[in-house]
């Protein structure tokens, strides 16, 4: 904006330096630069530079600078340092490879651009820009393009094969198509190829797989910084090899044969995995054997026409000087015990290194106050005077008086809003005030002195030179701190897909009709010359049950709660039928109650609150997060339910840190304002402690008062608190049971809120029942609930359901790699030396004293305790405590930590043998960590051994497919469902559910409710389909068994034509053009579906004759059945069946149609079923009276 990009013009100095920027390079210094101006400084000086690059002190700082800039120059890119420490991991989530390369894509592609990193982003070593850039793939439609060599080609780039490509960094090759998602871009690309040619280009969406829109020409930027040619990897390998044999050498000599044994090691993996992969597991750390010429950042930025900005010199030097610091020591105790290679030791350039190329560059200074750096002498000094802009925390009234005053002293005023709506109004309203402002649009405006221009741009925070009399206010300086805006949501789709894409052969499944069998896979059968696909079921003594593929949703997976192994039934036995209607029976009796329940709660009136005041909304303002928007649907509906007639009674699901407690805080805020009283019950002491801490903090600045009772309290101010009670003048109460006692009585209780209702005793649940009964209640719960449960509980019980996960959660860096002393010394330094606090998870209570003391040993420094389940109750609360207050650094435990805490100061977990734990615990731990605005870390640490290499891979791939909370979550929550489920549904539920498995309990139950409610009529019945065509998918056209179930179960799905074309446009857009066989599939599930709709129960071929058999009540007109015979020339009979009166159809007699296929008749035949016979439901009505 022209307005402000002047306003340094006017600035003694400017010209000065401009001149100086075009004759000379090296360093000169500006000091006097604030926070708030400092993005403003690098526009308004570097005017002109195509390519600028910020590098400051700390990834906070970095991030800060990032969105300012981000105002001034839309090419804006975060270029995040590596993690020196952690290079050797085995495995870590590609979220920083991401950002990297995204930021050198925009460096290469872009003429203006801003990059932002800290000092040690400059110190790590890369490989040349020019030789990077050979690895960039340009793709257009009309190149040739060889299959084998291109999928070589995206190994050796980083990219890795999948079935599909679901994630950054993937890709997929089915047949003539290859699906390829590079991490620089929102979506995956699709090409095809036509023989050696591509066909087309087009990009499509992750989430369904489908096509968006065809491309021109793409590029596609290497999954991996590092990359080499063949040669070259045998070249270094040579060295890694004599420098290894060198080292270990000399440890044997010195007797320290496990370090030989070790180094040894190093070498020989390193060779493997070049041999297998074209590369090794953390190429970063051995890049200097193979790349002689490595560069710093700052080499991919041209001398001439870049221009450097350091934020803060001397603290960035500093920065630079702890991190050399840290690695040397580290990796000199590294080559000590074996774990690196004398060449690794220079993986890091030292800060004098990046000093000397910064000399070589223009560079500019920006700083606070003006200090001298030795290792940086600046060329000239300058300084300017920048005032950070005093926030105005909502007056109005206090701008107006400054804007009076900026007026009066001929200052130029410029106002940035975040919408173009608001820049107006702002506008308006200062000029009702009796000041004249403008709004413009146009980003060429002059602003003269005493002028007020309101624009539209964000930033952070308003800045001031009084020297050059003008001042820019920003939005968040009048109406505080700006709220984070919205992402898109993605509404996910495939929910019904999901449930088979985990179906594995051995399995345990449920079959409707004939129980619980193992699924042991897809098998071609050929019947009568016609081959179709089976899916084979083992029951009971050896009973094997083949299904057709077609009928896939009469199976679902088993799942129950825990992992026990169910028993299979027998098959032809009438087992399962009793069990189901068992079952049935209970799911009725559950479902009464239930809807009886709703009734008379329906009946009963509550308090009516009233409207939100003034009050509630400065309170809801305060909030420091942005609500998310499943937050604001539940706060909404909590209010509306309290400022209706009924009484209160929801329930409000959400992982831990998704923010309920928010919900609840306004709910509470609210009651209390209309002068009544709130519980808070938590089942665990020290998580009334958290919630009182949050309380208090949140409600300081109102005249409200919490209370806490807990055993934390001593007990004369219990006996305080609850006299104060009976007198109505404490507010809220948080507490565990101590609240449920007989000597706690209130004033006047208007809510109650229960957080994890299903973890209280009976008898406090008894207790809690009678206080419910007319009081508005809300409850609170972190095990999710299923959502097939909570649609058949929809309208029974209120519920509302937190998803989303809040803004502003850094992603958690996952490590997986092999346990290693000096690794968790140096995590656990590096946390603490951040002021954190770290997790260290050891799953076996025998032994955990000893691993506690072994920690305690390596890191001298840090306050070590440990806590498992088997603790006295007290012990255990008073550990957690002092552990939440901070007094603890490392805490030492079993999985108890799962349960709920929520630390934000814990950043770091360490998972001692994480490959025996199950992946929704592993889920559940890691998101114990990660709950601030800091980067969080999880290690999850195995012992290395040459036996288990193969189960441990599986195990850890699983994992590392979590890290991004991909498919492994999914599998995590299905594991909390059914926890969940049960829970809420109560115990005797719960063996229910084990019997017939949680999907088919779900669908009774649902089918129960809504009987009750009168809902359905109809008669649930399948419609079989046994046709002489082949019907398959052939391996050749979707070779992947999750794929291919899951298409067929959605063919099975298909009701109409249009869904049967959509279909087969998904397939041809994701496998090429179907096979024969392929397209017979979607015939028959559109024919089903047409034959569904006719009342019939199957249509099957026997050789020359095909059956129609109807249900025993279809609706249909039987006067009409001599026509319709007719119709066909005698080559149909009716059969008036008991069990189902059918038509038989003989191709032979059928003389004057002779040229109808099979298909063509079947299809004719149901037309004309529909059209004469199937009366509507006028026609039923009519014909019964």
């Amino acid at each position: 904006m022209k307005a402000i990009e002047e306003v340094l013009h006017g600035w003694a100095d400017y010209e000065k330096i401009r001149e100086f920027l075009k004759k000379e390079k090296g360093i000169i210094q500006i000091s006097g630069c604030v926070d708030a101006g400092k993005a403003h400084m690098v526009y308004g000086v570097g005017n002109g530079f195509g390519k600028k690059i910020i590098a400051t002190f700390s990834e906070q700082k970095a991030r800060e600078l990032y969105e300012d800039c981000r105002f001034f120059d839309g090419n804006t890119v975060y270029y995040p340092a590596k993690d020196i420490l952690f290079y050797q991991s085995d495995l870590r989530g590609n979220q920083l490879t991401k950002e990297r390369m995204n930021a050198i894509k925009v460096l290469l592609e872009e003429e203006q651009m801003t990059l932002v990193t800290t000092f040690d982003g400059l110190m790590n070593r890369l490989m040349p820009l020019e030789k990077l850039t050979q690895f960039i793939l340009r793709l257009a439609p009309g190149d040739e393009l060889i299959l084998t060599e291109f999928t070589k080609q995206l190994v050796a780039m980083g990219y890795e094969k999948n079935y599909q490509a679901e994630a950054g960094g993937q890709f997929a090759v089915r047949g003539g198509i290859i699906d390829i998602y590079p991490l620089t871009e929102e979506n995956p690309y699709r090409i095809e190829l036509w023989g050696d040619e591509i066909d087309s280009i087009r990009s499509f969406s992750a989430e369904s797989q489908r096509s968006l829109e065809n491309l021109e020409e793409v590029r596609i930027y290497p999954a991996a910084e590092i990359i080499f040619e063949e040669a070259v990897l045998e070249k270094g390998l040579k060295k890694i090899e004599a420098d290894a044999k060198k080292l270990s050498e000399l440890y044997q000599k010195e007797m320290k044969t496990e370090e030989a044994h070790r180094v040894r090691m190093l070498a020989s993996t390193a060779k493997e995995s070049i041999e297998q992969f074209g590369s090794v597991e953390g190429m970063d750390a051995y890049l200097t054997y193979f790349e002689e010429d490595t560069v710093s950042l700052l080499d991919y930025f041209s001398k001439e026409d870049a221009l450097v900005f350091l934020d803060e010199p001397v603290r960035a030097i500093e920065k630079g000087r702890v991190i050399e610091k840290e690695f040397q020591e580290s990796m000199k105790q590294r080559l000590e015990k074996g774990y690196i290679l004398p060449g690794q030791m220079d993986s890091l350039y030292s800060y004098e290194e990046i000093v000397a190329r910064l000399a070589a560059h223009k560079v500019i200074g920006l700083a606070a106050l003006e200090m001298k750096e030795k290792a940086l002498p600046a060329k000239e000094y300058f300084s300017i005077q920048i005032k950070t802009v005093n926030p105005y925390n909502n007056s109005f009234e206090l701008l107006i008086k400054d804007l009076k005053r900026y007026k009066k002293n001929h200052y130029r005023v410029i106002l940035l809003s975040g919408s173009r709506t608001r820049a107006n109004r702002l506008a308006q309203d200062i000029t009702e005030e009796g000041i004249s402002a403008f709004y413009t649009q146009d980003e060429e405006h002059e602003v003269k002195p005493g002028e007020v221009m309101v624009a539209y741009g964000k930033i952070k925070k308003g800045y001031e030179y009084p020297d050059l009399q003008c001042v820019i206010i920003s939005e968040s300086d009048i109406f505080g701190r700006e709220k984070k805006k919205k992402k898109k949501r993605r509404i996910y789709e495939g929910e019904q897909i999901q449930s088979f894409s985990d179906l594995h052969v051995g399995d345990y499944v449920v079959h409707e009709n004939h129980g619980l069998g193992i699924y042991r896979g897809i098998e071609k059968v050929e019947v009568d010359k016609v081959v179709k696909d089976y899916i084979k079921i083992e029951y009971a003594k050896g009973g094997n049950l083949y299904i057709l593929a077609t009928q896939l949703e009469l199976i679902q997976k088993y799942a129950g709660a825990d992992a026990k192994k169910p028993k299979l039934n027998k098959l032809g036995t009438q087992e399962w039928s009793k069990t189901k209607s068992k079952v049935h029976k209970a799911v009725a009796d559950i479902a009464q109650d239930l809807v009886e329940l709703y009734a008379k709660r329906q009946n009963r009136e509550g308090y009516v609150y009233g409207e939100d005041t003034v009050w509630q909304r400065e309170f809801e303002e305060m909030f420091p997060f942005e609500e998310t928007e499943d937050q604001e649907l539940a706060i909404e509906a909590t209010k509306q339910d309290m400022e209706s007639k009924k009484i209160m009674d929801r329930l409000i699901c959400g992982d831990v840190g998704y923010g309920k407690t928010e919900v609840a805080i306004r709910a509470a805020f609210k009651a209390v304002q209309e002068g009544k009283q709130v519980v808070y019950l938590v089942p665990t002491t020290i998580l009334a402690q958290q919630h009182y801490n949050t309380f208090a903090s949140r409600m300081k600045d109102f005249p409200v008062r919490v209370d806490l009772l807990c055993r934390f309290r001593t007990s004369a101010q219990q006996k305080k608190t609850i006299e104060d009670l009976k007198k109505g003048m404490v507010d809220i109460v948080i507490g565990t049971h101590r609240v449920l006692s007989k000597d706690v009585a209130f004033k006047d209780l208007g809510l109650l809120i229960i957080d994890e209702e299903q973890r209280f005793g009976v008898t406090h649940k008894e207790k809690i029942k009678k206080m419910k009964e007319n009081v508005d209640v809300l409850t609170l719960t972190a095990t999710p609930i299923p959502r097939t449960l909570h649609m058949s509980l929809i309208g029974i019980r209120d519920m509302s359901v937190l998803e989303e996960p809040p803004m502003d959660r850094m992603p958690i860096q996952t490590y997986v790699m092999e346990y290693n002393e000096e690794l968790v010394r140096e995590a656990i330094v590096r946390e603490m030396s951040r002021d954190g606090q770290v997790y260290y998870v050891f799953n076996r209570v025998n032994q955990i004293e000893d691993v506690a003391a072994k920690i305690a040993s390596l890191v001298p420094e840090a306050s070590v305790a440990f806590a498992h389940g088997q603790m006295k109750e007290r012990e255990l609360e008073n550990i957690m405590y002092s552990f939440i207050n901070g007094e603890i650094d490392v805490l030492v435990s079993t999985t108890i930590i799962e349960t709920g805490l929520d630390i934000s100061n814990v950043n770091t977990m360490i998972i001692h043998d994480a490959d025996n734990l199950g992946l929704s615990q592993l889920y559940q731990l890691r998101g114990r960590v990660g709950r601030s605005n800091r980067t969080a870390y999880a290690f999850l640490l195995y012992k290395r051994d040459k036996m288990l290499k193969e189960i441990a891979e599986k195990r850890l791939a699983a994992i590392k497919e979590f890290t991004d909370l991909g498919s492994g979550f999914k599998i995590a929550m299905r594991d909390l469902e059914i926890r969940g489920a049960g829970n809420l549904l109560g115990a005797e539920q719960h063996g229910h559910m084990e019997a017939v498995g949680y999907d088919l309990y779900c669908k009774m139950l649902n089918e129960a409710v809504r009987h009750l409610k009168g809902e359905q009529k109809e008669e649930n019945f399948d419609t079989a389909l046994d046709v002489d065509v082949d019907a398959y998918i052939p391996h050749s056209y979707i070779p992947n068994e999750f794929q291919k179930l899951d298409i067929y179960k959605r063919i099975a799905g298909i009701e109409n034509e249009e869904e049967s074309e959509e279909m087969l446009e998904e397939l041809i857009d994701r496998f090429g053009d179907p096979p024969k066989s392929v397209e017979n599939l979607l015939w028959i599930a559109k024919v089903k579906a047409k034959a569904h709709s006719c009342f019939l129960k199957e249509v099957t071929q026997k050789g020359e004759n095909i059956r129609f058999v109807f249900l025993k009540h279809a609706a249909i007109d039987p006067v009409k059945i001599p026509d319709f015979i007719a119709l066909y020339d005698y080559a149909l009979d009716f059969t008036p069946d008991q069990k189902g009166p059918y038509f038989t159809y003989h191709f032979k007699k059928n003389s004057r149609q002779e040229k109808l296929s099979v298909t063509e008749a079947i299809e004719k035949i149901l037309t004309d079923i529909e059209k004469m016979l199937v009366l509507h439901y006028n026609e039923t009505s009519r014909q019964e009276n």
